[in-house]
């Protein structure tokens, strides 16, 4: 007989403290009693890992319910004031950063406009660092007091020491964007492309809520789709899965600025939708132009055309993933879909296979403009339940968790 790992009692409780403290924090409240039940531990274990996590000051006492026939029961919470995290979302017209308690209220917001033709990494770099010594500032807390920082980023997050991005659109490749900002900070950082700290975002606290199989889809001046399958974003060899508006819908179509032709974001995004409608920015942001193009009759043509695309979009997702939600989400796709859902709905129904679209709904986001930051949020407070290597909670508390164990492209602190 082989003689037991040197640690594995330490994983074992660490494991334990993981689906005890995840179970709890999106319970809101629970009694030990409820805790062992959820998560299928002992009383005693349960009993022991709360005990560690008040010690700590993770969890709080709050009061007491009557039980059936015994002793009121205490409940307990993940106390909100543990700590802070920090969520940036980097966009093409502007770097967002937002503070939140563990609770994920907000509690200081800071916003820098981005000139669309100019993504330098350094203008980038530093409106992070400036807003997160902002939102301290608002919010009366310190760096000592933050639990990390996520980042939901434009392209695909390569993991390492120096944190490189990709992002085509911005004329990135390879950016260290890790490095960048430990010039300023010495917070962990953690990053993952925007689209998907979107539907993280949607599936805790949004209309992906309860949901094991969706896909969140952003449509802004262009497109992405983050895929959710069984409650785990789907990320592909290095982080690069989603890139659903470089899926080609028209042959030797139009040009898409990725490079290639005939890709659905060169019909669906907002920037290809008013070159076809005529439109030029003249010194305008592009939301306030596509609002304008939105509400104007004579655009009808353009519309119709990007919605019926749009509509095709969908369906090839729903025929390739059989999702039970689809969710319209970014900035665009947000004012589209207040727009024109039932036109939407009708198109993909029209292009997609009658079974996998009776099991699907379209819907719109909840969160808004907030929500790349609110998800990017969420990879630390991910970090903070799962960390050590813990295994995944296995009670019935939703949402579930992508898995814990740290992969090559997503949430590995830097």
């Amino acid at each position: 007989m082989s003689r037991p790992q040197r640690g594995t009692l330490r994983d074992v409780r660490k494991g334990n403290r993981s689906v005890v403290l995840w179970t709890l924090y999106f319970a809101d409240e629970l009694s030990r009693h409820d805790l062992a039940q959820l998560t299928g531990l002992s009383a005693a274990t349960v009993s022991n890992v709360i005990g560690d996590l008040i010690t700590d000051g993770i969890v709080v006492e709050t009061g007491s319910v009557d039980s059936d026939g015994g002793r009121p029961r205490i409940m307990l919470k993940v106390d909100p004031s543990y700590g802070y995290v920090v969520g940036v979302g980097v966009g093409e017209t502007r770097v967002r950063v937002e503070l939140y308690d563990l609770a994920m209220e907000e509690r200081a917001r800071k916003e820098f406009a981005l000139d669309p033709s100019h993504h330098e990494p350094a203008v980038v770099a530093r409106h992070i660092l400036d807003g997160l010594q902002a939102v301290l500032s608002d919010a009366g807390a310190t760096e000592s007091e933050v639990l990390g920082m996520g980042l939901g980023v434009p392209g695909v997050a390569e993991q390492g020491s120096d944190l490189l991005i990709h992002a085509r659109a911005f004329g990135w490749d390879g950016v260290p964007l890790g490095a960048l900002l430990r010039e300023g900070t010495s917070l962990p950082i953690f990053a993952d492309n925007g689209v998907k700290t979107t539907g993280q975002a949607e599936l805790w606290f949004g209309a992906g809520k309860g949901a094991q199989h969706l896909v969140m889809t952003f449509i802004g001046t262009g497109a992405g789709a983050s895929i959710i399958n069984g409650g785990v974003t789907y990320r592909g060899t290095a982080s690069g899965a989603g890139e659903w508006g470089h899926t080609k819908i028209v042959l030797d179509g139009r040009p898409c600025r990725c490079g290639g032709q005939g890709c659905l974001e060169a019909y669906i995004g907002a920037e290809a939708i008013l070159a076809g409608a005529g439109r030029d920015l003249g010194g305008d942001d592009e939301e306030s132009v596509f609002a304008e193009l939105l509400a104007d009759p004579l655009a009808r043509p353009a519309l119709d055309e990007a919605v019926r695309c749009l509509g095709a979009g969908l369906a090839n997702l729903i025929n390739l993933f059989n999702p039970e939600r689809i969710i319209l989400g970014g900035w665009a796709g947000s004012l589209l879909g207040r727009r024109f859902l039932p036109e939407i709905r009708a198109a993909a129904a029209r292009y997609a296979l009658p079974l996998p679209f009776s099991q699907a709904s379209i819907e719109l986001g909840r969160l808004g403009a907030e929500a790349v930051a609110l998800g990017a949020a969420t990879l630390v407070v991910e970090d903070f339940l799962l960390r050590s290597h813990a295994v995944r909670p296995a009670g019935r508390v939703t949402p579930p968790t992508p898995t814990p164990t740290p992969e090559p492209a997503g949430h590995a602190p830097v």
